[in-house]
């Protein structure tokens, strides 16, 4: 009939309460509150513990993240590279081979420095080129965008919640199976019970 429930799975929140033993049943035996019980309080638990942890690992990596975006910043500049001759070969293993030019650009105290870049398109004596250097005058890549210390503080929450979540979800799945053990044994003893009977 409509509208009576018969037959009805219910949504998945209700499917997630029934196989999780939280749903309120007349015909459920003590063994079967106390997992009720215990589920309700791990849930609790892990509400209580998860987020103050993410707050505070993510906080914890983004301060970390910001912190190295201004280092890198203040130790690293753009500079204009010039080519001032092509066809060099730089290798990086047995099988991959890289082009490269021999650059000039300034260095931080202003000296000239000559050293070898990575090729590009159309790149011919004379072509410039913007790079990044270091404190030392050295190429390196660019400072750490601030994406980057978002994403990674994004990452560190993440795992914070993991982190608490697994082990509550172990122990919560510990619990089941020692309660399914026990609720097999009650039935056992149940169905004894009735072949006992039955005989009388």
């Amino acid at each position: 009939m409509r509208g009576s429930g018969i037959g009805q799975g219910g949504g998945p929140l209700v499917r997630l309460r029934r196989r999780c033993g939280w749903e309120h049943n007349e015909l459920r035996r003590r063994i079967d509150r106390v997992q009720r019980l215990i589920g309700l309080g791990l849930l609790l638990l892990l509400i209580g513990l998860a987020p103050p942890l993410a707050l505070w690992a993510g906080t914890w990596s983004y301060q970390a993240g910001s912190g190295a975006e201004r280092a890198e910043r203040a130790h690293r500049h753009q500079v204009v590279a010039t080519v001032v001759s092509t066809g060099g070969i730089g290798s990086s293993g047995d099988r991959y081979i890289h082009e490269t030019v021999q650059a000039q650009w300034p260095g931080a105290d202003g000296s000239i420095r000559t050293g070898t870049l990575p090729s590009w398109k159309k790149a011919e004596v004379g072509a410039h080129r913007t790079i990044w250097i270091d404190a030392k005058g050295e190429p390196t890549v660019r400072p750490r965008p601030h994406s980057r210390t978002i994403t990674d503080a994004a990452y560190a929450a993440t795992a914070a919640v993991l982190g608490v979540a697994t082990p509550v979800l172990l122990a919560y799945v510990l619990v089941r199976r020692r309660c399914d053990r026990h609720r097999d044994a009650l039935w056992e003893a149940d169905w004894a019970r009735m072949d006992a009977a039955g005989q009388r």
